[in-house]
Protein backbone atom coordinates (compact mmCIF):
# COMPACT_ATOMS: atom_id res chain seq x y z
CA UNK A 1 0.00 0.00 0.00
CA UNK A 2 1.06 3.48 -0.72
CA UNK A 3 0.25 6.67 0.49
CA UNK A 4 0.24 9.40 -2.15
CA UNK A 5 0.47 13.12 -1.12
CA UNK A 6 -0.08 15.87 -3.87
CA UNK A 7 0.76 19.28 -3.50
CA UNK A 8 -1.33 21.90 -5.88
CA UNK A 9 -2.44 24.94 -6.73
CA UNK A 10 -6.03 25.45 -4.91
CA UNK A 11 -8.09 25.86 -7.83
CA UNK A 12 -7.03 22.73 -9.48
CA UNK A 13 -8.54 21.32 -6.51
CA UNK A 14 -11.94 20.54 -8.26
CA UNK A 15 -10.73 19.05 -11.59
CA UNK A 16 -8.17 16.57 -9.62
CA UNK A 17 -11.11 15.73 -7.22
CA UNK A 18 -12.96 14.55 -10.44
CA UNK A 19 -10.27 12.59 -12.06
CA UNK A 20 -9.60 10.66 -8.66
CA UNK A 21 -12.96 9.58 -8.89
CA UNK A 22 -12.84 8.58 -12.24
CA UNK A 23 -9.80 6.35 -11.76
CA UNK A 24 -12.01 4.92 -8.80
CA UNK A 25 -10.54 6.92 -5.61
CA UNK A 26 -13.23 6.73 -2.92
CA UNK A 27 -12.14 8.70 -0.47
CA UNK A 28 -8.92 11.45 -0.07
CA UNK A 29 -8.06 13.79 2.58
CA UNK A 30 -7.68 17.45 1.77
CA UNK A 31 -6.07 19.71 3.72
CA UNK A 32 -5.41 23.79 3.21
CA UNK A 33 -1.76 24.62 3.57
CA UNK A 34 1.13 27.58 2.55
CA UNK A 35 4.81 27.13 0.99
CA UNK A 36 7.20 27.87 -1.93
CA UNK A 37 9.51 26.30 -4.22
CA UNK A 38 10.90 27.82 -6.99
CA UNK A 39 8.06 30.31 -6.99
CA UNK A 40 9.80 32.47 -4.25
CA UNK A 41 6.21 33.96 -3.66
CA UNK A 42 5.45 37.38 -4.90
CA UNK A 43 4.23 40.77 -3.59
CA UNK A 44 1.15 42.51 -3.22
CA UNK A 45 0.05 46.54 -2.42
CA UNK A 46 -2.08 46.68 0.37
CA UNK A 47 -3.52 50.53 0.61
CA UNK A 48 -0.56 52.23 -0.88
CA UNK A 49 2.46 49.97 0.56
CA UNK A 50 3.86 47.03 -0.84
CA UNK A 51 4.13 43.65 0.48
CA UNK A 52 6.12 40.34 0.39
CA UNK A 53 4.15 37.46 0.17
CA UNK A 54 6.72 34.29 1.00
CA UNK A 55 4.26 31.24 1.41
CA UNK A 56 1.77 31.18 -1.21
CA UNK A 57 -1.15 28.81 -0.44
CA UNK A 58 -2.18 25.50 -1.81
CA UNK A 59 -3.75 22.38 -1.44
CA UNK A 60 -2.49 19.05 0.12
CA UNK A 61 -4.13 15.65 -1.08
CA UNK A 62 -3.55 12.43 0.67
CA UNK A 63 -4.96 9.31 -0.60
CA UNK A 64 -4.37 5.55 0.28
CA UNK A 65 -3.82 3.50 -2.18
CA UNK A 66 -3.28 -0.53 -3.10
CA UNK A 67 0.19 -0.59 -4.64
CA UNK A 68 -1.57 -1.71 -8.33
CA UNK A 69 -3.31 1.60 -8.38
CA UNK A 70 -0.54 4.42 -7.56
CA UNK A 71 0.63 4.91 -11.34
CA UNK A 72 -3.30 5.68 -12.17
CA UNK A 73 -3.74 8.30 -9.08
CA UNK A 74 -0.47 9.71 -9.84
CA UNK A 75 -1.23 10.17 -13.54
CA UNK A 76 -4.50 11.04 -12.94
CA UNK A 77 -3.59 14.08 -10.37
CA UNK A 78 -0.50 14.99 -12.98
CA UNK A 79 -2.71 15.71 -15.62
CA UNK A 80 -5.52 17.36 -14.06
CA UNK A 81 -3.02 19.61 -11.74
CA UNK A 82 -0.84 20.81 -14.69
CA UNK A 83 -0.99 23.87 -15.91
CA UNK A 84 2.21 24.02 -16.86
CA UNK A 85 3.25 27.31 -15.01
CA UNK A 86 5.90 27.19 -11.73
CA UNK A 87 3.89 26.33 -9.19
CA UNK A 88 2.08 23.30 -10.09
CA UNK A 89 3.46 21.40 -7.41
CA UNK A 90 4.75 17.89 -6.30
CA UNK A 91 3.73 14.29 -5.59
CA UNK A 92 5.19 12.43 -3.35
CA UNK A 93 4.67 8.47 -2.69
CA UNK A 94 5.08 7.03 0.62
CA UNK A 95 4.61 3.18 1.57
CA UNK A 96 2.20 2.29 4.12
CA UNK A 97 2.94 -0.41 6.84
CA UNK A 98 -0.53 -0.35 7.88
CA UNK A 99 -3.82 0.74 8.15
CA UNK A 100 -6.89 0.12 10.33
CA UNK A 101 -10.31 1.25 9.62
CA UNK A 102 -11.07 1.84 12.87
CA UNK A 103 -15.11 1.55 12.70
CA UNK A 104 -14.83 -2.21 11.14
CA UNK A 105 -11.28 -3.03 12.35
CA UNK A 106 -10.33 -3.94 8.86
CA UNK A 107 -6.93 -4.09 8.12
CA UNK A 108 -4.50 -3.26 4.93
CA UNK A 109 -6.43 -3.37 1.85
CA UNK A 110 -9.49 -4.04 3.01
CA UNK A 111 -9.67 -0.68 5.27
CA UNK A 112 -8.96 1.56 2.04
Amino acid sequence: MKMVTAVIKPFRLDDVREALAEVGVHGTTMTEVKGFGRQKGHTELYRGAEYAVDFLPKVKLEVAVADDRVEAVVEAIIEAAKTGQIGDGKIFVHTLEQVVRIRTGETDRDAI
